[in-house]
């Protein structure tokens, strides 16, 4: 494995052991590495939605103070080594190498134990830390959860702050059916002595997240109660709200992405910082925090283009996140004809997940096919569609063309559903 592409195939090699949820594996392998996780100072980001956006609302006050932000994410939309990266700028190809290099003996090693072949994901969950703790040394590193969090392999890291955003419908296979299931999965991300900070209010979910941490013996801070988020006003290109909690107030702040829950995101952001600033001593101050959130973006999540006719991308791929996409567009662009265009995957039921659209003024309705293992039929699709009308298309293109053919110039086409979805169409309007 001498270059960035051997390095790439080995890893995807790894994806043929599918999704294991469990922390055997990747522990195993980052204690054969020497526990470079625990040199990191780290934010845990878990829930159904809003992951990207709360990152990148914690990344960029961090960088406008100086600090040097690490961040773990996925899926990614340009280029694979996204989704480890500084400052926003993917790792290298020789960093992504040249820590590669060093975790591969201990895969293999930890591949012949009773616990098998570590999958993908936990690679390059191990990959990550290495490279963080041996080569980037990011004063701060935010980890997103890949799915549920109790067995996600970024749960192996400690942190000094966890944020659960919210609870939602997704990945009930694996989670569980219910919210109540899948809200515990969520809460496995709480441990002891670490303070938790959430977005949800729903009763059900925050019983749940208060029990975990009572277990843990650490605070839970929960979004209507030991924070707010108050006077919030949409603008043409965002939001303008307070932020209030039960350590200070900062009003009139202005984030630049649509939609009310990301207020909530934001806050959830804001909450951390204060938490992190009095008790580690974070320098991150108010006029770090205004700028930053202001520059805060995320390709793919109510992602707002100037094509003509306008392109919004949202990767809503639940029912949670469709309902949350209707109140932006109703928020921002009341009443405007609208022009849908879905890829969703396999195990996502269409009357449940396109059922919060039926409010909205839409004009033209479309399914498409796209580059994914999972990727759902449009034409089985489009036949379970509550939306009068949805055609199934070949992908998102034909879609694009039809559309552009009968939108009229106060229209805009909305592109929603899977992440994987979104990231190959912002990839190719990048071009």
């Amino acid at each position: 494995m001498q270059t960035y592409k051997e390095a790439l195939s080995w890893l995807s090699e790894l994806s043929a052991h599918g999704i294991r949820p469990g922390l055997d594996r990747v522990r195993m392998m980052l204690e054969g590495l020497g526990n470079p996780e625990r040199r990191l100072k780290s934010i845990h980001v878990g829930g159904t939605n809003g992951k990207g956006s709360t990152t990148a609302f914690l990344k960029e006050p961090m960088k406008e103070a100086g600090l040097v932000c690490g961040t773990f994410t996925s899926p990614y939309v340009h280029e694979f080594r996204e989704r480890i990266a500084v400052n926003g700028e993917p790792v290298s190809e020789e960093d992504f190498l040249k820590s590669a290099q060093a975790v591969r003996p201990v895969v293999e090693s930890v591949a012949k134990t009773p616990f098998g072949p570590p999958t993908e994901f936990e690679v390059l969950t191990v990959i990550a830390a290495h490279y963080f703790a041996s080569s980037a040394f990011p004063d701060v590193v935010v980890w997103e959860v890949g799915l549920g969090g109790r067995l996600d392999s970024t749960n192996a890291v400690h942190p000094m702050i966890s944020i659960i955003t919210n609870v939602g419908h997704d990945h009930q296979a694996i989670l569980g059916d219910t919210i109540e299931e899948i809200a515990r999965e969520k809460a496995g991300i709480i441990k002891s002595g670490v303070p938790v900070v959430t977005c949800d209010t729903n009763p059900e979910v925050t019983e749940i997240f208060e029990e975990a941490a009572e277990d843990a013996r650490t605070r839970l801070y929960r979004l209507d109660r030991d924070f707010h988020v108050t006077h919030a006003e949409p603008e043409s290109s965002g939001w303008t709200f307070s932020f209030q909690s039960i350590l200070n107030h900062i009003p009139d702040l202005k984030i630049s992405m649509l939609g009310r829950h990301q207020t909530k995101n934001a806050a959830a952001a804001l909450m951390a910082f204060r938490y992190l600033m009095l008790y580690y001593a974070l320098p991150v101050d108010e006029d770090h925090i205004r700028r930053g959130l202001q520059k805060a973006s995320w390709i793919g999540r109510m992602d707002y283009r100037e094509t003509t006719p306008p392109l919004l991308l949202d990767g809503a791929h639940n029912k949670e996140g469709m309902e949350s996409l209707v109140e932006a567009l109703e928020d921002h662009f009341p009443e405007r004809p609208i022009h849908l265009i879905v890829g969703m995957t396999k195990e996502k039921d269409p009357a449940v997940l396109l059922e919060p659209l039926k409010t909205l003024p839409i004009q033209s309705a479309a399914v498409v096919g796209f580059d994914f293992f999972r990727a759902a039929s449009a034409e089985e699709t489009a036949a379970q569609s509550p939306i009068p009308d949805t055609k199934a298309l070949s992908d998102w293109k034909a879609a694009w063309e039809k559309m552009k053919q009968t939108a009229s110039p106060g229209d805009i086409i909305v592109a929603a559903g899977s992440l994987y979805f979104i990231s190959e169409v912002a990839a190719e309007e990048k071009k």
